[in-house]
């Protein structure tokens, strides 16, 4: 093992600069046994460094090589397996277990001895030593420190200090120092009592030289106490003299002091004073308020540009001395309380004053505005309030400092504007909206049936018959027809479209007027009173705000902070609530006026709205116009689908004629009629999408309820009712090109197709009927099995009973029959869709291909037989030709 341990030494760890203290063979418990070491090593450099090291033997060779390492820091748990009995077994708990059996229980207790001592000596840390014997662990003395490289020796504690390490290997030094004293002495090796005892006597005469220096030292060392003890001497006599200079300076010292205190208390009242000036300076500087603006705030004149101005500058100049920031202390001087009281009063009194002045101004304003509503009683125009903007927004500066001020007031003033302005408001708007309802209706006897009358040149309506339009039934949304029916009169009708077109003009009025209206407005409220409104936050609407009636702004205001965005903006739109109450009922009004007119009027209103929507939207989302205009989208909105609803509700209620032929049911004409006029109207428009689902509805309906009528038809054929009804709705939305319908129109074109070809087929099974069901039979009897030449063997189908059904149908016969199945087809189908000659030249096709389908037959069934047709292709022409140009 000693061997070993030097070839590991000198191999793997000297390169790396450690020195191996313990060494033990071990093999992995369990395992197949692969042998290899565990080493307990330390660095040779500071900070020592101890790591438990696994070295392998290599595969290859007879050298090992190092294979994991861990440091003893890592280690938690050394676990012996039994502390009593022998057991080779041991666990060491690193990241994980190892588990290992030892080739004796000497090695491993050996080891574990090791581990323990290294712990006690670098570590000092708390390893958990298992099932391990107490005379393993018992205090010995510590392992002596190994020796550093460059031949340094470490110093140790105490004379019995036991060595760790059994061997010790020479440094370079030492075996250098070796070589060279065993080459002077030749025979050292093969004499060795002669190199000790030469060895011996060298000692000896060392020792006696070292005697000798320690001798002759001992009188130098009796000058060197001579001389200190002059030194001693003179260093007593410096201290003499110091202590009387410092006896002489300290008479110069309380001199000193006393003069430099004497600096520092004037230097003290100097800075005191100056600190008192600059104190005194700057409340004269930002408490004095000039006489001339005293002067403004007491009686400054609120009407004149120039009073106005002068009246701001001092309000400002007057908020800026009683904001000064004071130092503390500076409010507990009598005169800084006189004037901050001073100061009060003349912001009391000014503040009065303004609100005095500016509510007389609301109050003119009224009676001015209301002198000029008979000239626009005529017109539909909104009077302009912009002169009365113009003068009230020289005050906002003013309205500003009042509301930093003085809120109360400013409250005031704002609860006082709503009042005026909205009673001034609603007259204005009431009277507009009835010049526009009489525009609608015709100040008439027309206009006598919606519940408005005019007398002398002032206009009034009767809210309560325009508050019951909402619950009118949908048989009477429209008053010009009774029913969707007579729409098809109406469509034909100039005047009808004209008083459509006139609705539209005015409803835009209505609009374009009430929308510059309500932003200036609004814009005024925001400037004039100091609120900001663009930056809203989002998700909030005008809806959310609560009605004012009357009371104090619901708004928490905190005098000593800045008011936030968004309850400015609910003041905002408050205050445009208040102020615009009666838009949205008298808009609302105007719509249920408009679709009790004409039903066809939501469509106008849609697209309007919609778009008066939109830009107010992209002006501000959550402005009161905004939201206004939005709600009263839904209710168009709403009237708009009662209008769809209405028109398929009356599609499935008509009831057609059981003696005259159907034609071109009506609301089929009425959906060409109303999707004419969607798609002028709505051309370019927003709510594109909203037509294209009404269309979906309309379209769907008028399939359902043409099978539906086609189905319950007795005067005309089913198949004619499709034919001409699906040609029609194909031949508009072909016009039309409307791109939502585009699989309506190819359903449309596939169902007028195959109805008539249904219908032609049907028909012409009467002309030919014996020779239809003769070869019928033929068929049948070809289908059973029998083979064609064999057919005119069977005795029903024989050359005799053929030429029997033909002689049935000469020429003069056919031409008879078609005759009468051309009268027959012109009563079917209706002048309208003028389908009688498209009808006419199937029934050729399919007449000649009947024709021809027989011939085949004759020829196959019936071959050398010589029998034919007592007319050929050529008559069938002709009498097509003949019958259609004599009808």
């Amino acid at each position: 093992m000693t061997a070993i341990k030097h070839a590991l030494q000198r191999d793997i760890f000297t390169p790396n600069d450690e020195r191996l203290l313990s060494i033990v063979n071990v093999c992995k418990a369990g395992k197949k046994k692969r042998n290899c070491f565990l080493c307990a090593t330390v660095t040779t450099e500071r900070p020592v460094q101890v790591n438990v090291v696994k070295v392998k033997k290599s595969d290859k060779g007879d050298f090992y090589k190092r294979q994991t390492a861990w440091a003893l820091r890592d280690l938690a748990v050394v676990d012996a397996k039994d502390a009593i009995k022998e057991n080779p077994e041991f666990d060491l708990h690193f990241d994980k277990v190892y588990k290992w059996v030892a080739s004796s229980s000497a090695e491993k207790n050996t080891f574990i001895s090791c581990i323990w001592k290294l712990n006690q000596r670098y570590l000092k840390k708390k390893i958990d030593f298992m099932n391990v014997s107490a005379q393993l662990l018992e205090e010995l003395p510590k392992v002596a420190e190994e020796s550093v490289p460059s031949g340094e020796n470490q110093n140790v504690a105490g004379g019995d200090e036991e060595v760790v390490d059994e061997y010790q290997e020479l440094n370079a030094r030492e075996e250098q120092d070796i070589e060279i004293m065993m080459e002077g002495c030749e025979y050292a090796i093969s004499n060795a009592e002669a190199f000790a005892d030469k060895l011996s006597r060298e000692l000896q005469v060392l020792d006696g030289a070292n005697i000798q220096s320690i001798m002759a030292s001992e009188k130098q060392v009796n000058i060197l106490m001579k001389l200190l003890d002059e030194a001693l001497k003179e260093v007593d006599q410096i201290e003499v003299k110091l202590s009387s200079y410092e006896e002489m300076l300290q008479s110069v010292k309380e001199q000193m002091d006393q003069i430099s205190e004497s600096n520092h208390l004037i230097h003290l009242s100097n800075t005191n004073n100056l600190k008192l000036l600059s104190e005194i300076e700057f409340l004269v500087n930002h408490m004095d308020l000039a006489k001339g603006h005293i002067k403004a705030l007491q009686e400054g004149d609120l009407s004149s540009s120039r009073g106005i101005e002068a009246c701001t500058n001092a309000a400002d100049a007057l908020l800026q001395c009683m904001n000064v920031a004071l130092q503390p202390g500076h409010d507990m001087l009598h005169a800084v309380q006189q004037q901050q009281q001073r100061f009060s009063d003349l912001r009391e009194q000014f503040a009065r004053r303004l609100a005095s002045h500016l509510n007389n101004v609301f109050v003119q304003q009224g009676y001015d505005q209301s002198s000029t509503l008979a000239q626009h009683s005529v017109e539909l125009t909104l009077p302009n309030h912009h002169p009365f903007h113009r003068d009230l927004l020289r005050y906002a500066k003013l309205m500003e400092w009042l509301k930093n001020t003085d809120y109360g007031k400013y409250e005031g003033l704002t609860r006082n504007y709503m009042d005026y302005l909205s009673r001034l408001y609603e007259r204005e708007i009431k009277e507009f909206f009835e010049v526009a309802k009489i525009k609608m209706t015709g100040a008439s006897k027309e206009g006598k049936k919606f519940g408005l009358h005019g007398s002398s040149g002032k206009l009034t309506g009767s809210t309560s018959s325009l508050n019951k339009l909402s619950v009118q039934s949908s048989g009477s949304r429209r008053s010009q027809s009774s029913s969707l029916l007579d729409m098809g009169n109406m469509s034909t009708s100039d005047l009808d479209v004209a008083d459509r077109t006139k609705f539209d003009k005015i409803f835009e009025q209505v609009l374009s007027e009430l929308e510059p209206l309500c932003l200036s407005e609004q814009d005024f409220i925001s400037k004039f009173f100091k609120l900001q409104q663009h930056l809203s936050l989002p998700g909030t609407a005008v809806g959310d705000a609560e009605e004012m009636d009357g009371g104090v702004l619901s708004r928490s205001h905190n005098p000593g902070g800045p008011q936030s965005i968004s309850s400015e903006n609910h003041m905002i739109r408050q205050m445009m609530i208040k102020i615009f109450r009666c838009v949205e009922p008298e808009l609302n009004n105007l719509i249920a006026l408009g679709d009790k007119i004409d039903s066809f009027h939501s469509l106008y209103m849609l697209v309007k709205m919609s778009h008066h929507v939109w830009t107010a939207q992209n002006v501000d989302p959550t402005s009161f116009l905004s939201t206004t205009l939005g709600n009263v989208l839904v209710t168009v909105k709403r009237n708009f689908d009662k209008c769809i609803s209405n028109q398929i509700k009356l599609m499935e209620d008509v009831k057609i004629s059981k003696k005259s032929k159907v034609g071109i049911l009506p609301f089929v004409a009425e959906f060409e009629e109303f999707a004419a006029l969607a798609e002028s109207i709505f051309k370019n428009a927003e709510r594109r999408g909203d037509l294209d689902k009404a269309y979906l509805k309309l379209i769907r309906g008028v399939f359902t309820n043409v099978e539906k009528v086609a189905n319950e038809s007795q005067k005309t054929p089913r198949d004619v009712v499709m034919m001409e009804n699906f040609h029609h709705i194909f031949a508009t939305l072909s016009r039309l090109k409307i791109s939502c319908l585009e699989a309506e129109k190819k359903e449309a074109k596939q169902k007028y197709t195959d109805h008539l070809q249904c219908y032609v087929i049907y028909s012409l099974g009467q002309p030919l009927e014996k020779l239809n069901h003769f070869f019928e039979g033929v068929e049948a009897r070809v289908a059973q099995g029998v083979r064609e030449e064999e057919v005119s063997y069977q005795l029903a189908f024989n050359k005799q009973e053929l030429r029997k059904v033909i002689k049935e149908y000469p020429g003069k016969e056919v031409k008879k029959g078609l005759d009468n199945l051309y009268k027959k087809v012109d009563k079917h189908l209706c002048e309208e869709e003028n389908l009688l000659q498209v009808v006419w030249h199937l029934m050729q096709d399919e007449f000649i291909r009947q024709y021809k389908h027989f011939e085949g037959l004759i020829a196959r069934c019936y071959p050398g037989s010589g029998i034919t047709m007592e007319f050929t292709i050529q008559d069938i022409l002709d009498y097509f030709s003949s019958i259609a140009q004599s009808h």
